[in-house]
Parts: C-alpha cells; structure tokens; sequence
C-alpha cells in the first residue's frame, strides 16, 4: 500500500484498485470499522471497471452480477449458461462455510474453467483481469482465482491519490488509541525464551519487547530471525524455506505531459494473443500486461464516489506486467542504485516493449509522455524483503493445500503471521487474514 516520490510525483507500488467496498459488500464492513471510508474513493465506470483487449479485440467486465452477465453475453451468446454458472461459484466462494472453502482450494482454477467454458477466448477473457493474482495451470486454487475477482465485479474503486493514504491514516488512529509506530528499525533477530518470543532485536540496536509478536513479513523471513528455538523444529523450516512463491512484477510508471492523454476510469488489460494463463513464460516482447490511470488531484467527486468533470486529463499511469525471477537473477547479489549498466538496459528495453504494446489502446502514447521511472522484483525484494520479489506471497497449489494454505499460527504460542503470505493475498485478501489473526487473540 505504500507510494515512492520522484519530484512533486508519488507512485503506488502495488494498491492500484479494490473491490467489494459499497455497503454490504466484502470490504465495508472492515473498512468502516478500520476508518478508511472517509478517504476519497472514486467509483470506476460500472459498465466497464475492467477492459480485456485481446489480439485487438476488447471486451468490458461490467460491475454487478447480472450486468457481467449480460454485457459479456453480448459478445459470446452461447455462454449465458456457463457465465451463470460462474456467478453462482463466484457467491459460493464467500460462504465461511470450511467444507466448501476445502472444496474450492482442491480444485483447480484452470480444469474448472476448461469443463464450464466452451468457447476458449471467453475463457482467457473471463481470466483478463490476472495482475491481481498469478495464474498458473498447473496449481491455482479455484478458490484463489475466485476471491481475487469476485468483490471486483461487486464494485471496484480507486483513490484519488496515491495509497500511502491508508497507511496514513490507519497510523494517525494507531498514534490515538497510544500505539507507536517505529520506521527504520529493521528487525534482524527475534529472542526466545522458554517457548515464548520475549524480544525483538533491530539493527540499529534497539530491544523491543513484548507479550504478542505479530510478523507480515514473509513466513520463511520471520521463522529465520528465530536462531535458537525449543519450539520451532527443523521439518517446520524446511517446510517454510522449501515452498514456493509467485511471480514479480516488473512495472513502468509514466508522467504525462499536461493534457494530452484523457483520464479514463477503468482498467486495460492488454495481452497480444489469447493467451493469458501462460503468455508470460513465452520468449520475445511482453504480450500481457494492465494499464492503470491515476485519478488526477484535481478531480471533482461526489458523496458516493463519483467523478463530476466532464473533461479531465490523465497525469500519471502505472504499467504492470509479471517478470520470472530467472530474469533478474544475475543481479541478484546487487542492490538499489547499484546495479549495473546491463541491468538498466534490460529495464529500459522491457519498458519500450511495455509502452508499445499499450499504444495499440492509447494512441499517441509514446509521445505524450514526460517521464518515465521503471521497478523489477529485484526493486521489491530490497524493499519488501519479499524472496523473489514475489508479487503475491507464497504460491497456493491444488494439489497440496495443506502444505500451502497457512495458518496464522506458528509453533511458537506468542508468534502469529499475517500479511499476504498465510492465506490470501490483495487487498482484501490481507484485510480478511487480519481479522483472523486479530481473532486469534
């Protein structure tokens, strides 16, 4: 959730939009309760919050149940059945019910979709909206691929701003109610004693000690600041360092010049061929990526979120596109600002490649840009201690649930987990992981 400065310009780094948040829905309740909703929301267009653009041809996820039906319908009328079918798993997959949850994490996103779906570009469009999760044939959870696009279609927002605003703004009421909290203190030894984290050890020297230790830093990070522990067993930690983790992002964040590019309040989806579940393991230039369009500092909203200017110019826009670690791999053992000249060049290649591939849905892109700044995993490794950089935590597998669907539990009593890592990633995948480690206590 947090942005970086280049100039007068804060960027986001990984919050670009959030579902479910209308009252009701998935994230209100949780965001009322968290303060949040007082932040400027701005609703993204109903009939189109995400556009799938497929060799060409673009397709719009409407919001509500019956909409997305109807509007994707249109294109593809044999399917109403199937697109039904879809909504109702869509409901399903919200039930706490932990029979049905087990259900849907045992069985695979892309067998499911393959026996429900017959038309096979409907398939990749239903599956367009995939920068939010990490697809992957092989192991992706049903129920994985349905929480990251139910809430969407319920309604999807953005700030007007950048999203240090939750930060902020769930910091200012930690600071109310007596909580600290402390910034450039990295922790780098976690102490145990008679079964019980006692302390926490920061570089900079300071002991931090305390009755409850809660880490949403990655589960194989935190178990390694435990050295010495009566509690925490080999096979535990062979387990953790042994598992898995999804893909980075390489992103391209673009400055526009003044009033060249019009604002538009929805997401693009563009992938070069209908090949969206894999395209990012294929050679040559980038063939999937998603467009995100800030919401300009000057724009007029009303209560419930929506824009009121009829003219408004877009300022900034984030491109996203997954990159494998094997692709930043050789510059592993280097960090921020020090990395070499072949390493920037690669950067500055895949950032053409990202710009031309989104000129083929925003003409004249090229030339109305002011500034460009660019981030690999290896960017989100450094500053997120993430391994890999991993987008979206540890990767959950179908076939092994039980081994990659965690508990906020570890075997040390006093030490809980959160964060994207333990059971879902996203917005409102962590919101719901905190509320089950807050239960906890």
């Amino acid at each position: 959730m947090q942005s970086y400065r280049r100039g007068k310009y804060a960027f986001d780094t990984g919050m670009h939009y959030v579902g479910g948040l209308a009252k009701g829905q998935p994230l209100y309740n949780a965001f009322k309760e968290l303060n949040l909703l007082h932040l400027p929301w701005v609703h993204l267009d109903a009939n189109g919050f995400d556009r799938v653009t497929i060799a060409g041809q673009t397709f719009r996820l409407a919001e509500g149940y019956e909409n997305f039906i109807n509007t994707l319908a249109g294109e593809f009328p044999s399917e109403r059945e199937a697109l039904h079918r879809y909504v109702e798993i869509l409901k399903k997959s919200e039930s706490r019910d932990a029979a049905i949850t087990k259900q849907l994490m045992e069985t695979n996103a892309w067998d499911w979709l393959n026996s429900n779906f017959t038309d096979k570009l409907l398939l990749n469009v239903i599956s367009g909206a995939s920068m939010k999760l990490e697809l992957r044939k092989e192991s992706l959870p049903l129920f994985t691929f349905l929480h990251c696009n139910n809430s969407y279609i319920q309604s999807s927002w953005r700030l007007r701003g950048d999203g240090n605003q939750i930060a902020h703004s769930l910091i200012n009421d930690i600071q109310e109610m007596g909580g600290e909290v402390v910034c450039n203190a990295e922790v780098e030894e976690l102490i145990e004693q008679d079964g019980q984290i006692t302390e926490a050890v920061c570089k900079d020297g300071r002991r931090i000690k305390g009755d409850t230790f809660i880490s949403d830093v990655h589960p194989a990070v935190t178990l390694s600041w435990v050295k010495d522990s009566q509690k925490i067993r080999h096979i535990y930690r062979r387990r953790m360092s042994m598992l898995e983790n999804t893909f980075g992002m390489f992103t391209v964040s673009l400055v526009l010049k003044p009033h060249t590019i019009s604002y538009f309040n929805h997401n693009d989806y563009i992938y070069r061929e209908a090949n969206v579940w894999d395209f990012y393991e294929k050679k040559g230039p980038v063939g999937g990526e998603m467009l995100s369009c800030r919401v300009p500092e000057n724009a007029l909203l009303s209560a419930d979120g929506e824009i009121l200017d009829k003219e408004l110019y877009a300022e900034q826009i984030d491109i996203l596109t997954p990159m494998l670690w094997n692709e930043v791999s050789q510059w592993k053992d280097t960090t921020v600002g020090r990395r070499s000249e072949a390493y920037k060049a690669m950067k500055q290649q895949r950032a053409k490649e990202c710009i031309a591939l989104a000129e083929t849905v925003i003409p004249g892109l090229s030339d109305a840009i002011d500034k460009v700044y660019t981030s690999t995993p290896l960017t989100y490794r450094d500053y997120t201690l993430t391994p890999n950089g991993s987008a979206f935590g540890i990767r959950k597998d179908s076939g092994n649930p039980l081994m990659t669907q965690l508990s906020v539990h570890t075997p040390v009593p006093n030490l809980l987990l959160t964060g994207q890592s333990p059971i879902l990633h996203g917005l409102e995948g962590v919101t719901m992981t905190a509320m089950e480690t807050a239960n906890n206590l």
